[in-house]
């Protein structure tokens, strides 16, 4: 499956639209995980696989050379980092972060 990018057909979507191209990248298995690895500077791949139970080392690679390839993250020396663009992710994804923590809580405070 190509990686996806704005412009171009994606998964639930014929449009091209930014948004929907987003939500396929990001809505892969491991990907949203990998760029919350990432928030705070560069992890080497060993790292990543140990922070993620159950990642296998072939769909790490994978995920890796799609969000490389849309600009998100970039190889280094001391492993994959966000690049600005993957950084601003990440602080974006910080008010969905504070939305889930209260989703939690109240779904806790409802439980019977």
């Amino acid at each position: 499956m190509p990686t996806p990018r704005p412009g171009k057909p994606v998964r639930g979507s014929t449009t091209g639209r930014p948004i929907m191209a987003a939500m396929d990248l990001l809505g892969r298995r491991w990907s949203l995980r990998l760029i919350w690895e990432l928030r705070d500077g560069p992890v080497g791949a060993r790292a990543l696989l140990a922070r993620c139970p159950g990642l296998s080392s072939s769909v790490l690679y994978q995920r890796l050379g799609e969000l490389t390839a849309s600009a998100l993250t970039a190889a280094t020396d001391t492993g994959y980092t966000l690049t600005p663009a993957g950084r601003a992710l990440g602080t974006a994804l910080g008010p969905l972060d504070e939305w889930a923590k209260d989703w939690a809580a109240a779904l806790t405070d409802g439980a019977e």
